[in-house]
């Protein structure tokens, strides 16, 4: 692709009152796939890997609120809102159904959108997310937003804690040079906005605190449902994620080895390859 990304479609949609733009690459002709943000990403942080769909198939970017070109109001956030922007952009580009793929925060959106639409998906790839209450998370989660509200120096610090945390040896060894660059990128785009990450982190209390009750939405999701969990994963551990097949009856757990949270980025070389196989037969075993 070239230097210069362009969406063949971009706009907004308005679900409860707040604007969710959205992003839309290719002509509607094939089928498409959903990649949904991470906590700190937005729409441009997929460029980089368009290519490894876009080829073959349509792909479908759309922001949170508090993410990239989305309103980023400074009031309580909900997930399941942000799934039900996922059906208003496919109603939107006039798409009756996608591929949905949630990592790490996009998962929790991913797996409402089984819940909620699952009439709108073709297949769910999940990757870096729980659907269990777990206290290391939960104290994650807490320690987190102590961060957040700490001021612009705690702020600073908690991107250093960040990337020890969510990456595994092998990748922070290859990207060593870069890091502290990924690391002052994620500062210069949150500081004047840490608000939206306290939302967006806030919102994961209600989430949790109704999983049981959504069990059986849970259950009940209605596609192939493929699990990529990172080997090395210290966020939300391998034994974390294999959990989510008592959660998903009917979901395939796949661990790819060499990687910690991010297994997109950490190995694209295990992640993209699995992830179009399952598209392709839509067989998780496969």
């Amino acid at each position: 692709m070239s230097a210069e990304i362009v969406p063949d479609r971009q706009g907004s949609v308005l679900v409860g009152g707040r604007s969710y733009h959205f992003e839309y690459f290719g002509r509607g002709e094939r089928e498409a796939v959903c990649l949904l943000n991470g906590l700190a990403m937005s729409t441009k942080s997929w460029y980089g890997f368009l290519r490894e769909l876009h080829p073959d198939r349509d792909v479908l970017l759309y922001d949170y609120l508090g993410q990239g070109d989305s309103d980023a109001p400074d009031e309580p956030y909900r997930i399941p809102r942000f799934a039900d922007a996922f059906a208003a952009v496919l109603d939107t580009v006039g798409a009756a159904k996608a591929h949905a793929v949630g990592v790490s925060y996009g998962g929790f959106v991913a797996a409402e959108i089984g819940r909620l639409h699952g009439n709108r998906l073709q297949t769910l790839t999940l990757s870096g997310i729980l659907l269990t209450r777990e206290t290391l998370f939960s104290m994650y989660e807490e320690l987190s937003l102590r961060f957040y509200r700490g001021g612009p120096e705690i702020f600073e610090l908690y991107t250093h804690y960040l990337y020890e945390k969510i990456f595994g040896e092998a990748f922070v060894e290859k990207v060593r040079p870069k890091l502290e660059a990924m690391r002052q990128n994620f500062v210069d785009r949150y500081k004047d906005r840490v608000h939206a990450l306290v939302r967006l982190t806030e919102a994961q209390a209600p989430f949790f605190d109704t999983l049981e009750a959504n069990g059986a939405g849970y259950a009940a999701i209605p596609c192939p449902v493929l699990i990529l969990a990172g080997a090395e994963d210290r966020t939300i551990m391998p034994r974390v994620q294999r959990k989510l097949a008592g959660v998903i009856p009917h979901a395939r757990y796949d661990e790819i080895e060499g990687s910690g949270h991010v297994v997109y980025l950490e190995r694209p070389d295990l992640f993209w390859p699995r992830l179009r196989r399952f598209l392709l037969s839509k067989d998780p075993a496969v």
